[in-house]
């Protein structure tokens, strides 16, 4: 296991606190507004400074960045709940959106939802108009779809690199503790982040395989996988600066993870939780250990979030920043590299489903309770 001693150690003499000393913290950054099941905020990526809403049922919502926005200036940009969006489990939904890199040439918009008839995975991309007002209805472009063995586990996350590609989050199939092996089989879309072209048709399908994708060689290996091993990554974040890839995978019964996902590496599921094997699982030299991990004590839910690069609170600036859906507890850590040096639960906000970023790099955090909450200085 790859520098298990030294994280391991560097985790346990790290500097723990139930809150900061210091007064920053999230709180409601938009007192008019409240949402169904909110479950992603992003920011148009163009001259405007607009924050885009996802709701889990099937709705895309956009509104102007100011605190004192009002509940008639939310602009629903689509709508595919009802028939298009399953809705039956609790982990169902519309549960990722990712603006095309060249957004402001093409206005391409990358949906991932769940659906019926098979219960599936559905990535598929969108035209937004030339007002950037509404996403048009007769749009659709199916890039990808993968079938659901269960109604839990479905990953959920897509975004652009800084290569250009499009990352995709899968859980391992659902159910628990990964009934159909998924977790160490590269013969299946599961249990992965994959990484695919958009922008290029091959071999009949509507995308395209980048070269330098690890197991693009791999006999029997799906090509599309860029990392694999992962129970539930539910959400991932890209450093803005370094480029380095976060992602929080959801635990079974004991543990909670944060990890920095590489080019063809396996994390261990469904031999490991965490740092400790899982029921009575084989792990191996290749698995690579967590950044961090927490007991069920302190999380059983965990949200990924982001290094953060804002303004508003200069302390926290190069941190990453992550919580928890069930206990709410928010954290900060701080990476050299090689090892976490500090590391502190600083908040609580209730029912953390998803941090996201605006276009200034400020940090927000949408709860499932229907508010937005901002990081601020106090």
């Amino acid at each position: 296991m790859k520098s298990a001693s030294v994280i391991l150690i560097a985790v346990l003499l790290c500097v723990t606190s139930p809150a900061s000393a210091d007064n920053h913290g999230f709180s409601v950054a938009f007192v008019n507004l409240g949402f169904k099941r909110p479950v992603l905020l992003t920011a148009a990526p163009d001259d405007s400074d607009r924050l885009f809403i996802l709701e889990q049922a099937g709705r895309v919502l956009w509104f102007e960045n100011r605190p004192d926005v009002a509940g008639s200036d939310v602009h629903v940009a689509l709508d595919i709940s009802g028939d298009t969006v399953r809705r039956k489990g609790n982990e169902e939904g519309l549960l990722g959106l990712a603006f095309h890199p060249d957004f402001a040439n093409n206005r391409y918009v990358f949906l991932h939802y769940s659906a019926s008839s098979p219960r599936r995975n559905v990535v598929s991309r969108w035209t937004m108009d030339d007002e950037a007002s509404v996403i048009l209805p007769d749009s659709e472009h199916v890039v990808l779809e993968i079938e659901q063995p269960f109604g839990n586990h479905n990953g959920g996350h897509i975004d652009f690199g800084p290569d250009g590609y499009l990352y995709i989050t899968l859980g391992d199939g659902g159910a628990g503790g990964d009934p159909h092996g998924n977790g160490q089989n590269l013969s299946t879309l599961l249990a992965a982040i994959l990484r695919i072209d958009v922008d290029q048709l091959q071999d009949g399908k509507p995308y395209g395989i980048p070269e330098d994708n690890p197991f693009i060689d791999t006999d029997n290996a799906r090509p599309e996988i860029y990392a694999y091993g992962l129970r539930n990554v539910w959400r991932f974040s890209f450093d803005t600066e370094t480029g380095t890839l976060w992602a929080g995978d959801v635990g079974q019964n004991a543990k909670e993870e944060i990890d920095i996902i590489t080019a063809g590496g396996n994390y261990g599921w469904n031999a490991r939780e965490g740092f400790s094997p899982y029921n009575g699982g084989a792990m191996t030299d290749e698995m690579i250990d967590p950044i961090v991990e927490h007991s069920r004590s302190e999380a059983a839910s965990i949200t990924g979030g982001y290094v953060y690069h804002g303004n508003g609170v200069p302390k926290l600036q190069g941190d990453y920043i992550y919580g928890d859906y069930v206990t709410g507890l928010v954290w900060r850590l701080r990476y050299d590299g090689q090892q976490v040096t500090e590391h502190e639960q600083f908040d609580k906000v209730p029912a953390i489903a998803s941090f996201g970023l605006d276009k200034h790099n400020e940090l927000y955090i949408c709860s499932l309770k229907g508010r937005i909450y901002k990081l601020i200085p106090e």
